[in-house]
């Protein structure tokens, strides 16, 4: 199923991350890393100081668009949960648990918690405020694990001056301000911002795919949920890190961030134009260095111990519907993963262009893994994976990612919701409870909008043979004239129960909202990020 999950995806990951930070670091290589990675030193990790681009500064004219269009629109990118749940715009959905951590925590990652306006704006877009001699800069981070909570708009500014004063750092404050005055204007922004990438740094077109559709939105998300979450530590750290991690795959280099940083400062500052300042500008920057650096960093440390990549050989293709495939594929090594997350999977029909699904089953001995992917209208990835891959052909995956996963320390209930081919994490999450011998009651609630779409039913109903503690409930709309959301309602007690969710974005909205009336709190739900569940519908 197409989509990350948040807590993700990923979760950040996305799982999957928007590629216009496109990083990929240099670091130590360790003597046993991986072929395809070359050598590179530590100093590498840092990216080179360049000049923020200043309010006034003359840039070159380009394009409004620096890309072509492709022949049909791409609805979206990556997803999280699954991938056919269709994504759409993020809405007020809960900040779901944090992923754990895999990697010790750098420099970067410690300064987040410290984080505060600096003084005058710095010189260059550097990490130097990461050095050891230095202090730490302002918390400043993107997250994508956990979709932007969108204020309602202020008509005016009488109207504005009323409301209670906004909460968050100096630095904050001035980011959410610039987001405020772009937002009206945000497709000019995210295409200029392109246009300078492009026109100043003509190299780094070719780590982008053909059709820049998607990638554009995913900018827009990003910049977002950045404002939106930018003084919240638990959850950034953990989604860049992921984001810096996922973006090897794309062939990014430490040396790459400056050049993005500078040109996203230009276009901010030309289209904020009317409240732009210096403090502004040394706030985006001190913000876009602690981001960078994070990912940096990860990239770095997980350069010494994974692939970039893998690539795997489709072994089964079950059609299951005209426009549902299960396919099952053999990583060229070994792929570690959690029940519950998911990977980016680019097909060799449309290079650099990658979506996310998520792993149908929890890991297995035989190292093979299962996607269930939806063919969407326009869908170029999803479609070639369910119409044109046959066994034998080779795609790519990318790094797992996702915080969707069972906690093993806790006899808590599990409640999943699953719609669609957000059924795919569902079952891997049950294969994984049973695989740890837990007698802990899972509760799965399977819906569709027809009978045709239970594509996956027997499949449910033969594990909760198998499993006593297992209740599995399909919801069918034309049938029952019920939804998701009203049929959890109409069963519990949840009180003792964590919340899985995983299908398209309103079904996970609109389940949220009634977890969240029947008492659950919102830590103890998780769900599928819906800004990549947008994204991952392609």
């Amino acid at each position: 199923m197409d989509a990350p999950t948040t807590t993700s995806a990923d979760n950040g990951t996305s799982g999957g991350g928007g590629g216009w930070f496109t990083p990929r670091k240099d670091p130590a290589t360790a003597p046993d890393s991986d072929a395809r990675t070359p050598d590179r030193t530590a100093e590498g990790r840092r990216p080179a100081s360049i000049r923020p681009v200043g309010r006034t500064g003359t840039v070159p004219e380009a394009p409004a668009d620096g890309t072509s269009a492709p022949p049909n629109p791409m609805p979206g990118s990556v997803s999280t949960g699954g991938p056919e749940q269709g994504r759409d715009a993020p809405g007020p959905i809960p900040t779901p648990a944090p992923q754990a951590a895999q990697h010790a925590p750098s420099p970067a990652v410690s300064s987040l918690a410290t984080a505060s306006s600096q003084g005058p704006a710095p010189t260059a877009l550097t990490p130097a405020p990461f050095a050891s001699t230095v202090a730490p800069p302002s918390t400043a981070v993107a997250e994508q694990h956990v979709p932007a909570q969108r204020h309602a708009p202020v008509s005016s500014p009488e109207e504005a001056a009323p409301a209670p004063a906004e909460a968050g750092s100096p630095d904050a404050l001035l980011i959410r301000r610039a987001m405020a005055e772009v937002a009206p204007v945000a497709d000019k922004v995210t295409s200029y911002f392109y246009a300078l990438l492009f026109v100043r740094h003509p190299d780094l077109r070719s780590l982008f795919p053909a059709a820049m559709d998607t990638q554009r939105d995913r900018l827009l998300r990003a910049l977002l949920t950045a404002a939106e979450h930018i003084d919240n530590k638990e959850v950034l750290v953990d989604y860049l890190q992921n984001l810096g991690r996922g973006h090897r795959k794309y062939g990014t280099r430490a040396e790459h961030y400056p050049a993005v940083g500078e040109c996203l400062i230009g276009a901010l500052s030309k289209y904020a134009a009317g409240v732009w300042n210096a403090e502004m500008e040394a706030a985006w920057v001190r913000a876009y260095t602690t981001i960078s650096q994070v990912m940096i960093d990860a990239a770095a440390s997980d350069e010494l111990r994974a692939p970039a990549w893998w690539y795997a050989e489709i072994v089964t293709h079950d059609l299951r519907t005209p426009d549902v495939a299960v396919v099952t594929v053999r990583p060229d090594q070994p792929y570690p993963f959690l029940a519950g997350q998911y990977t980016s999977v680019e097909t060799p029909w449309w290079p650099r262009i990658w979506r996310h699904y998520s792993f149908a089953s929890a890991p297995r001995s035989d190292g093979l893994l299962s996607f269930h992917v939806k063919a969407v209208p326009a869908g170029w990835v999803s479609n070639a994976l369910v119409h044109r891959a046959r066994p034998g052909d080779i795609i790519r995956l990318g790094p797992p990612a996702g915080s969707m996963t069972v906690d093993h320390t806790t006899d808590s209930g599990l409640l999943c919701l699953g719609g669609g081919t957000g059924i795919a994490p569902i079952k891997a999450l049950v294969e994984d409870v049973a695989e740890h011998g837990d007698r802990r009651p899972v509760e799965v609630f399977y819906g569709a909008r027809t009978d045709h779409d239970l594509y996956d039913i027997d499949t449910m109903l033969r594990l909760q043979q198998s499993h006593p503690w297992l209740s599995v409930r399909a919801i069918i709309d034309q049938q029952a004239n019920q939804q998701l959301p009203d049929a959890i309602r109409a069963y519990g007690p949840w009180n003792e129960f964590d919340a899985y969710l995983s299908g398209p974005p309103g079904m996970i909205r609109s389940s949220v909202d009634a977890l969240r009336d029947i008492g659950i709190p919102s830590d103890r739900i998780r769900h599928d990020s819906v800004e990549e569940l947008v994204a991952a519908g392609s």
